[in-house]
């Protein structure tokens, strides 16, 4: 994981079968557009978070394209129907090629 990347993700422990619930992710990301320079008048490259996606038990849930002129440490925000237990898997794609996943799993009682 790149220096100072760090996803952070909130899913309820548990939920009751088709209850639709609400996850909300954030990553620390400096989200560079490639658009600024630096002191020197040189142009900073560009290096985004590019896509995102969620999906639950191998099924994509959503699919996010990026583009420079999102914010610093993108949030999302969402719901998603639980069906069954099972694991959400959370993936970040960054321009470098970096990959940030982090793993959550619901219960349901």
């Amino acid at each position: 994981m790149a220096k100072g990347v760090k996803p952070r993700v909130k899913v309820p422990k548990s939920a009751s079968a088709g209850e639709a619930i609400t996850i909300k992710t954030l990553i620390s990301h400096k989200m560079e557009s490639g658009q600024r320079k630096d002191d020197d008048g040189n142009v900073i490259p560009r290096s985004i978070i590019n896509r995102f996606t969620c999906d639950f038990n191998g099924e994509n849930v959503i699919d996010v394209t990026l583009e420079p002129a999102i914010s610093t440490n993108p949030y999302f925000q969402f719901d998603a129907t639980v069906p069954e237990a099972g694991d959400f898997k959370f993936t970040w794609y960054d321009d470098d090629g970096s990959v940030y996943e982090e793993t959550k799993s619901i219960a349901v009682g």
